[in-house]
């Protein structure tokens, strides 16, 4: 999932802020800022995610949601400075949010 969401005003602050805490508590983790990812264990359990992200997405905003598939995951390149990293395993099913 990737997002953008305003911060130009305390209230958009603490909303923003507030949405992360929620993805963070629901076992998402951050890749990149405004980029989370969390495994589902099927296309059932992406679709409950997407659903709560859609019920809590703050007023303001743009998300995105992309699903992929552990083969699509598998053949991702991980790259940090210049040392090259493998991705640690495929998992069964994953779901980008």
């Amino acid at each position: 999932m990737m997002f953008d969401l305003p911060v130009g005003t305390a209230a958009e602050r603490k909303a923003a802020t507030r949405f992360r805490k929620f993805l963070l508590d629901r076992g998402f983790e951050m890749a990149q800022f405004s980029v989370y990812l969390r495994f589902a264990e099927s296309k059932e359990a992406a679709e409950t995610h997407i659903a709560r992200i859609r019920d809590a997405l703050p007023r303001k905003g743009k998300i995105h949601i992309v699903a992929i598939t552990d083969k699509q995951y598998g053949n991702a390149r991980i790259f940090t400075g210049q040392k090259r990293e493998r991705s640690s395993g495929n998992p069964d099913q994953l779901a980008l949010f």
